[in-house]
């Protein structure tokens, strides 16, 4: 089994609430034997290029099969919505741009076009968060003529964005929410996580002092935005259409990260685009950084954070197979995408004191954990 990771920030936006290599640790004590790192630059980005780096990554290693959760839980209507795209990519284009162009954000402009073309019904919602994404990969395998044979387990009993953890099984909104206002894994908590991921909870803190958030870096990011001029924050990844002056203008003002997105989000920029705009700023991530990667045909190397023994075989006999590097440490690796990596994982670890700083990162240049 392998499990494809983000680094030090998400998806959404965000950075991890404890390191890439605590989580590792996690994944591989709860039967993941191979754990890989996504690529900062295709993990802090919209569903589309998310799904590419993970499915080309997978797919050096040589899986057979990707496994995703889903509020549909029927794979057979995402490969049919696939084929109702490709028929109506024309007029799913026309009510996109137009729903764009009337300033609305890109996912509520697609959720129209989506409707447009029948794929927002009970049936197939592609309005849904994890349909979406799941979309996105099916979207990449089919894509690419990839041989991966995609399978959807269904979300059951907590929706993606709930807030509150309402039994055993939770949202990660909702589960991260709790640890961050209570400081401490709530006996509520408890019951949503698995026994091995509350002990890397505890050893992080331990190590660290903190579980990350937002509120954190604000001092730090704030300070870059001061301090940049408006042509450099028009250059970083994602501040489009004159953003930069937004930014600055409310910086002024802004006496805590909640705050400051807040003052900034409109219809168009929703809150989950500006934290990527965020993390873009503070691991300095520029437009040109990004631009030769995003449209590559494959990813130009696979990181390994961790694996069990049975993990180690595979990748023994699989890896004089593979098309691109195996990258196992950041030491003496040279790759512009590493470098980005690299930066990625000073921001995220910038905000610790002294030697703890030091130890965590040093991580980066060990070999990868094997369990």
């Amino acid at each position: 089994m392998i499990a494809v990771m983000s680094g030090s920030f998400l998806q959404r936006g965000e950075p991890a609430i404890m390191d890439k290599f605590h989580r590792t640790k996690a994944a591989l004590s709860s039967g993941v034997d191979i754990v890989l790192e996504l690529p900062y630059i295709y993990a802090v980005q919209n569903s589309d290029l998310f799904a590419q780096g993970a499915v080309q990554t997978l797919h050096e290693i040589g899986v057979s099969s990707l496994c995703f959760g889903s509020e549909s839980g029927d794979i057979s209507r995402f490969t049919s919505s696939y084929n109702v795209l490709q028929q109506e990519q024309p007029a799913y284009q026309t009510v996109l741009q137009k729903n764009l162009n009337l300033g609305l954000s890109f996912p509520e402009a697609s959720r129209h076009a989506y409707q447009q073309i029948g794929l927002a019904t009970s049936e197939m919602d592609l309005t849904k968060p994890n349909n979406i994404l799941g979309f996105s990969y099916v979207k990449a395998i089919l894509d690419h003529n990839l041989s991966i044979k995609p399978l959807t387990i269904t979300r059951i009993k907590s929706a993606y964005h709930d807030q509150a953890i309402t039994g055993s099984i939770a949202s990660a909104t909702s589960i991260r929410k709790d640890l961050l206002s209570k400081g401490h894994i709530s006996e509520t908590a408890v019951d949503a996580l698995p026994d091995v991921t509350i002990q890397q909870l505890h050893t992080y803190k331990k190590q660290a002092g903190i579980w990350h958030s937002w509120e954190d870096y604000f001092q730090l990011i704030h300070y870059r935005v001061m301090t940049m001029t408006k042509e450099e924050l028009a250059a970083i990844h994602g501040v489009d259409e004159g953003l930069e002056n937004r930014i600055k203008k409310t910086a002024r003002s802004a006496t805590s990260f909640y705050e400051w997105i807040n003052k900034i989000k409109t219809k168009r920029y929703t809150w989950t685009r500006l934290q990527r705009i965020f993390a873009h700023i503070l691991t300095s991530t520029a437009k040109a950084d990004l631009q030769p990667f995003i449209n590559a045909k494959t990813v130009p190397y696979v990181r390994l954070l961790g694996m069990t023994k049975t993990g180690q075989s595979y990748l023994n006999d699989r890896k004089k197979d593979m098309d691109v590097p195996l990258i196992s440490t950041l030491a003496g690796t040279k790759n512009p995408l590493l470098s980005i990596e690299e930066k990625a994982s000073h921001a995220y670890y910038s905000i610790i004191p002294g030697e703890k700083k030091q130890t965590l990162h040093h991580q980066e240049l060990k070999p990868p954990i094997i369990i």
